[in-house]
């Protein structure tokens, strides 16, 4: 069985006050959840802050994203040797604001994932289709696509040791949420592409769920056979919603 997995994206958001007065509430709450495999990821500044608040949790810690390249004359970048150096576990890579709004394409993200994996960080794998994607009806085309990149950089042996977020981008932030049946066909579809490769890794790869998850459809979505997790968002920075989540998380687990 898959151990469910929930990680908090906290996005560009936080400060040293609101984070501490969150990591209180919400460190207790995940230590009596011990079902459920959780991660937080911080903006980078707040990762060393973090760090410390973390220690002896068995929440870890993560990151938003990694540059490609290793230390040097890379301004503005944060190498995955620095984020192992802060006890970062996890990274998400190819989030969809990546994608759109830093122009990250399929190759970059492919090549991010790669070096996540060089340096023992284990990578959240976002893909997922807009809006516009969906309508036009080639969400799989596309969800295949992004997935492919990555097969063809590191093989699909590299995807058990991975976590892949399904995060339709219509359903980020805005509210809307993929039903659990339209949720669990694009995961079973994720599922089977990673089979033609390698089965016994599409049975073992975690993959989560990320869309506007709450506390009141993390249930529906979560009791969905191929739905392991959620990478959750806004929720994420409210304690007893996203504590909330992970129980939701761990009762599907019990079952």
């Amino acid at each position: 069985m898959r151990v469910k997995f929930v990680a908090g994206n906290w996005k560009m958001n936080g400060n040293l006050a609101s984070n501490e007065a969150l990591l209180q509430l919400l460190l207790p709450a995940l230590a009596e959840i011990t079902a459920v495999e959780t991660v937080i990821c911080p903006p980078y500044v707040y990762l060393s802050q973090a760090r410390p608040l973390l220690r002896g949790a068995k929440t870890a810690l993560g990151a938003q994203d990694l540059c490609q390249y290793g230390n040097g004359a890379y301004t503005g970048g944060v190498s995955a040797a620095m984020l192992k150096d802060l006890a970062c576990s996890h990274v998400i890579v190819g989030h969809s604001e990546r994608r759109a709004l830093f122009g990250e394409t399929d190759d970059l993200v492919a090549e991010k994932f790669a070096v996540a994996q060089q340096a023992g960080l284990i990578p959240i794998l976002c893909v997922g289709e807009t809006l516009a994607e969906r309508e036009a009806g080639t969400t799989e085309a596309v969800v295949a696509r992004q997935l492919q990149a990555v097969i063809k950089r590191s093989g699909a042996a590299a995807l058990r040791n991975s976590v892949i977020a399904y995060e339709p981008v219509w359903a980020i932030g805005t509210g809307k949420t993929a039903t659990p049946q339209e949720a669990q066909a694009v995961h079973a579809f994720i599922r089977g592409r990673v089979a033609n490769a390698d089965r016994a890794v599409a049975d073992a790869v975690r993959i989560v769920y990320g869309g506007s998850v709450k506390a009141a459809n993390a249930g529906q979505l979560f009791v969905m056979p191929d739905i392991d997790g959620g990478l959750i968002g806004g929720a994420a920075l409210v304690a007893e919603e996203f504590a909330a989540i992970c129980r939701a998380a761990a009762q599907k687990q019990a079952v």
